[in-house]
């Protein structure tokens, strides 16, 4: 087993290996070596996890004496299998999209370092060994975004992602030296240990060393998964190769998720840290779906769209809810890289043809024109706030009846229902011959997403935390006090009931002919269409900074 880890990352090194070397002597022949690596690769890491499923206990492969090793845990075997599979897709795709490109066999030869950069990074089992992981992994990325030299702006923006990298890297850098001083360790399971026998002994400038580390993992892990005030490269990196948007909003954007929930047993220890973690991802959440409606761009408006994922990817973990984040950055990596890889058929189909048939649904999404008939206001408002608060509710308890005395739990509830009532307020909106039979259909249809989704990420909670006291401590970790939750989450439901039947009311007696946009609603939009601007205030002060530093370059007679 032990030699199965480390040939798990070994098999894309060498693999890039041998495509740099043979390149010269087979040409463009030299990629299907690379091909031929990810399918070991994947076999590899689906052989690794069914060795976890027998019951293979978590081991950690030291190469080195004080650092230098990989850890054989779920998390790990987890996250390989999804990057080896990823990669592989890539490749593939990347055999005929690439043909054409200058510099096809590099193209692979970084498709395959970063491939094993990756894969070293999730299964790391010391600080050193994840620290140099991490900072390639923004290096490689820099390199694939960059990859047609001629075109500048790929480079600009791939060395806009790079700068961001480099900012998410020093806090990283940070908690590891502090860790290090603190517990006189490299290794993560005896830092972990060390944690958990004495988690308030040490301090740090008369900080908690937990609490400091903590907050500066989350602040690397939010440069990584694009959070507001940090995002702004990830919408703008789509001037690299459709593979590499592929390969990063399926796999690498996802790092700041596995890095939180590496860190697990510290965070099981901390007071205040996962509630910034909640706010910032809320935030992050809101702000990305925000921008993704506004966008006329397919690719930036999957680029906004993974930033809004990732958000609420992050804010699960601000609840505790962290085997529920690594189910969700699974499966968003899986679909928003099958979106990327598909993005060009799309456009091209589009262009010839909409392929939107006249219909119903049409005539509501682009003409705006609203049914003849629909049923009253009053009984399709209570049947949107009812019916998915009771679906959400009976397939959790069906599943674990003491997820409700988890604050977390009930957050993820809360958003659970307010994504079911606007799928059936949706719903209303459409004409139909029989409205009834369209709304049993969907709610039959939400019943079979949200049970598969609930027996799902319960699994992955065993999965990763078999350990039921460790996953409750992190939920309690997330917890505020229950009075003051209690209140949070009265005056909430009450601002949706209340705004959901308004809603309903006012759609009922509107003319949708008549009905212009406001002077406020235009505001909004303007400032939305230019994100916010903080693209504007980056620019204004790079350019400012530049500035600041040709006038200290004259007074200083340095050039």
């Amino acid at each position: 087993m032990d030699q199965l880890v480390l040939w798990l990352p070994a098999v894309p090194l060498a693999s890039a290996l041998l495509t740099f070397l043979l390149g010269d002597v087979l040409g463009k022949g030299a990629v299907r070596i690379s091909a031929a690596g990810g399918v070991l690769t994947l076999a590899l890491s689906a052989w690794l996890l069914g060795l976890i499923l027998l019951g293979e206990d978590t081991h950690l492969h030291m190469i080195g004496t004080s650092w230098g090793g990989l850890l054989f845990d779920p998390l790990s075997v987890l996250m390989t299998l999804l990057i080896a599979g990823v990669s592989l897709l890539v490749r593939i795709y990347s055999i005929r999209y690439m043909a054409e490109e200058a510099g096809y066999v590099r193209f692979f030869v970084l498709l395959d370092l970063m491939t094993a950069t990756l894969l070293i990074m999730v299964a790391a089992g010391d600080l050193i060994t994840l620290l140099i992981s991490w900072h390639l992994i923004g290096l490689l990325l820099y390199f694939l975004l960059g990859h047609d030299t001629r075109s500048h702006s790929a480079y600009r923006y791939g060395f806009w992602t790079l700068i961001t990298y480099r900012i998410g890297d020093l806090p990283l850098v940070m908690a590891a030296m502090l860790l290090f001083h603190s517990y006189d360790s490299w290794w993560l399971p005896e830092v972990f240990a060390g944690i958990a026998a004495d988690p308030d002994a040490v301090t740090f400038l008369g900080l908690p060393v937990v609490e400091v580390a903590g907050g500066l993992v989350a602040f690397s892990a939010f440069a990584r998964s694009a959070q507001f005030l940090l995002h702004t490269w990830l919408p703008y990196s789509m001037e690299g190769p459709t593979p590499v948007s592929a390969l990063m909003h399926a796999g690498i954007v996802n790092a700041g998720g596995i890095l939180i929930n590496r860190f697990a047993p510290v965070y099981v220890h901390t007071d205040g840290v996962l509630h910034w973690i909640f706010i910032v991802g809320l935030f992050t959440a809101i702000i990305g779906s925000v921008l993704m409606l506004s966008q006329n761009d397919v690719k930036k408006s999957l680029g906004y769209s993974t930033m809004g994922q990732m958000g609420f990817m992050v804010m699960e973990c601000g609840v505790g809810a962290f085997s529920l984040a690594v189910f969700h950055l699974i499966a968003h990596g899986l679909f928003k890289g099958t979106m990327f890889l598909n993005a060009g058929g799309v456009i091209g189909e589009a262009r010839r043809d909409d392929g939107v048939p006249k219909e119903d649904l049409y005539t509501f999404v682009v003409e705006r024109q609203a049914p003849t008939y629909k049923q009253p206001w009053p009984i399709m408002a209570a049947i949107t706030l009812a019916v998915p608060i009771f679906v959400l509710f009976l397939s959790h308890w069906a599943v674990a009846p003491d997820l409700f005395q988890k604050q977390g739990a009930i957050i993820l509830l809360f958003f659970g229902w307010v994504t079911g009532a606007q799928l059936l307020f949706s719903t209303y909106h459409i004409g139909t011959q029989n409205p009834w039979r369209l709304v049993g259909l969907i709610i039959i249809s939400f019943v079979i997403v949200v049970m598969g989704y609930t027996l799902i990420s319960h699994a992955f909670d065993l999965f990763l935390y078999p350990n039921s006291e460790f996953a409750a401590r992190l939920y309690q970790a997330a917890g505020i006090d229950i009075l003051s939750f209690d209140i949070l989450i009265s005056i909430a439901t009450l601002i949706i009931v209340l705004g959901w039947v308004r809603v309903y009311h006012q759609h009922r007696h509107q003319d949708h002919k008549n009905k212009y946009p406001g002077s406020l609603w235009l505001g909004f939009y303007a400032l939305i269409s230019r994100e916010f601007y903080i693209n504007d205030l980056y620019s204004w002060m790079s350019r400012n900074l530049l500035s600041a530093s040709t006038r200290l370059n004259v007074l200083l007679r340095w050039g």
